[in-house]
């Protein structure tokens, strides 16, 4: 059994963007775009992650 590739959604700064995350999300529960605060490692400080397609 491998992962499933539709659950995969990648996190991007919004200061330097860089891709920095990747996260798996339920698309059937959450249909709006996350936002997550955590740490970007080219800035090297918290900053807010937006997910792309």
């Amino acid at each position: 059994m491998g992962r499933i590739q539709d659950n995969f959604v990648k996190l991007k700064c919004q200061e330097c963007k860089t891709v920095g995350y990747f996260t798996r999300k339920n698309k059937k529960k959450l249909k709006e775009k996350l936002q997550l605060k955590k740490f970007c490692k080219q800035c090297r400080k918290h900053n807010v992650f937006n997910e792309i397609k």
